[in-house]
């Protein structure tokens, strides 16, 4: 028996197609914003896939939440670590969202740290 939904990646790169003259009619910089939503969403297509929700795109937007929250957070934590910094605490250091065992998005990996 045959798959007869398609996978999450194949939905997600027809949504994004289905959306190019959207993006091409933004601006350059914004294209670039609107090519890291999908990539972001695409980062995380195992965690949708695994819940294989009805509607796909309620998956595309959770991803793409969660990968903003997540760079909240890292952002957060290095204004933290500056402000500290700032106020002669030995504690803080300005590149903590920089540190080993974090990914470009801020996330913790399996790098040891």
């Amino acid at each position: 028996m045959g798959r007869t939904t398609p996978t999450y990646r194949r939905f997600l790169e027809g949504y994004e197609a289905d959306w190019g003259e959207y993006r091409r009619a933004l601006r350059r910089g914004r294209r670039d914003d609107f090519d890291r939503l999908f990539e972001r969403a695409a980062a995380h297509a195992h965690a949708a896939a695994v819940q294989n929700p009805p509607d796909p795109l309620e998956a595309t937007y959770l991803s793409m939440l969660l990968a903003h929250e997540a760079e909240i957070r890292r952002l957060r934590e290095r204004l933290a670590a500056v402000e500290e910094g700032e106020n002669g605490g030995d504690e803080g250091d300005a590149d903590a969202g920089d540190r080993p065992g974090t990914d470009a998005r801020g996330d913790e990996g399996d790098t040891p740290g």
